[in-house]
């Protein structure tokens, strides 16, 4: 059942308007060609605006060149930027935000910012880390024209129209939720509270901190520290570069990993790389506000001292070992692959996409297609046959019962003891049941 409503909550828009076309062709859907392809972009845009950032205010080209190398050389950025996964769009939308909020504060910030608030806009509906970036990003702005010499008056009239943009991109997105699945925000159902930082906000944040020197190592947190002091103190002497504290913005995209391990979110690693991202960028512009004899030292040992911590070709790096933590999986389910190709014979297969839409793209290679399966697409359908059981709707229901605590379709089994009834299984292997319709 294609249409507008798959275009709701609980993932944020902007990726799936820019795949919509591309996607058409089948074969960059299953290979994920067309994601990637904005993956590769995004990261380019990324780097471009912090390197624009940096040159337009202090000229440091070897800055510029060390941010862009410490972005790009970190392996758990550079496989996220060759993926089909959002946080690329999230790091280019991020960082062009803040290169463009700088142009805007630095010439006129009376006019409309029609191109940072654009941007702003369009991170806000890209990932949810990005709310608190932006905020954070508008709260500095602010800062920044007083700093400039602008009344208070003034500055909050202008942060007001740099506010109107992600305003009224979040409230669409509320009003389409509210449309689309009768409720104005979801901010739960898709995780089982499994993380022992559940209610514990110190643990929560020490799971932040740890990640990030897992992601990066040392080399790359320590000299952020010592940027911020550069760059809070370059604040203070001189307002003529204020707008490079902007970049501190990117620090708050901590806030959502620590609220998710605070409400039990299963610990994810990859959600500490914006935090890298961050990292990269502060240090960079730590190295070109530095005196001019001194950057291109100190941009070099940067680079240098990151690369010989962590290479860039890691392959056992903190978020490919993650992704890679279903392969074990993968294998396990080749029984239950085998069953479905000695015996089904085109009938809807019920399964989560939430949980087992990888599993789905797998089973592509043997003939099944998106098509073939009953997932929460599909809307009413799917929500019939979670309400009143799958019998009437379906032959076959693939569950995932051992991840994060099984997916909806097992803990719907749990709380209804009916709910397979009418099925036989049939199946299993890699953490996923196979039902099948017994004969009336």
């Amino acid at each position: 059942m294609p249409g507008w409503q798959q275009i709701g909550a609980v993932w944020l828009t902007l990726p799936h308007v820019l795949n919509m076309l591309p996607v058409q062709i089948d074969a960059w859907y299953r290979t994920g060609a067309s994601a990637i392809a904005i993956s590769v972009m995004s990261m380019a845009a990324g780097a471009w605006a912090l390197a624009s950032l940096i040159i337009r205010r202090t000229g440091s080209v070897s800055a510029a060149i060390a941010g862009a190398a410490l972005l790009l050389a970190n392996p758990n950025i550079l496989y996220l930027q060759s993926t089909p996964m959002t946080e690329p769009l999230l790091f280019g939308t991020t960082l062009l935000a803040v290169a463009l909020t700088a142009d805007w504060v630095d010439g006129r910030a009376d006019r409309m910012p029609r191109a940072a608030g654009l941007a702003i806009a369009a991170a806000c509906m890209t990932r949810y880390e990005s709310w608190p970036i932006c905020g954070a990003l508008i709260a500095l702005a602010f800062v920044v024209i007083v700093r400039r010499g602008a009344s208070l008056r003034e500055a909050t009239l202008a942060v007001a129209r740099l506010a109107a943009y992600p305003a009224v991109a979040v409230v669409i997105f509320l009003l389409n939720s509210r449309w689309t699945v009768g409720a104005w925000f979801v901010s739960g159902g898709f995780f089982v509270a499994e993380n022992e930082a559940l209610g514990h906000p110190f643990l929560a944040w020490q799971q932040v901190h740890d990640g990030v020197f897992r992601l990066s190592g040392s080399m790359l947190v320590w000299p952020a520290y010592a940027a911020i002091a550069v760059i809070v103190w370059s604040f203070v002497r001189a307002k003529e570069r204020a707008s490079l504290t902007l970049v501190l913005a990117l620090l708050a995209a901590a806030a959502l990993p620590w609220y998710a391990y605070v409400e039990g979110h299963p610990f994810r690693i990859r959600y500490g790389v914006p935090l890298v991202v961050a990292c990269a960028a502060l240090i960079a512009t730590g190295v070109s506000l530095l005196p001019r004899p001194l950057r291109a030292a100190a941009a070099t040992l940067a680079v240098a001292a990151s690369l010989w911590q962590v290479s860039p070709l890691d392959r056992s790096a903190a978020v490919i070992a993650e992704s890679q933590r279903d392969a074990r999986n993968q294998a396990g389910r080749q029984a239950v692959t085998a069953y479905l190709r000695a015996h089904w014979s085109g009938e809807p297969i019920m399964m989560s996409m939430g949980s087992l839409a990888h599993y789905m793209h797998d089973l592509s290679r043997d003939g099944f297609n998106v098509h073939d399966f009953l997932h929460e697409g599909n809307g009413e359908v799917w929500k019939s046959a979670m309400e009143y059981g799958p019998a009437s709707v379906v032959r076959w229901v693939a569950i995932e019962e051992q991840a994060e605590g099984g997916d909806a379709v097992y803990q719907r089994a749990k709380e209804k003891r009916d709910f397979l009834k009418g099925f036989a299984r049939v199946a299993e292997g890699g953490g996923v049941a196979l039902y099948r319709a017994t004969p009336p």
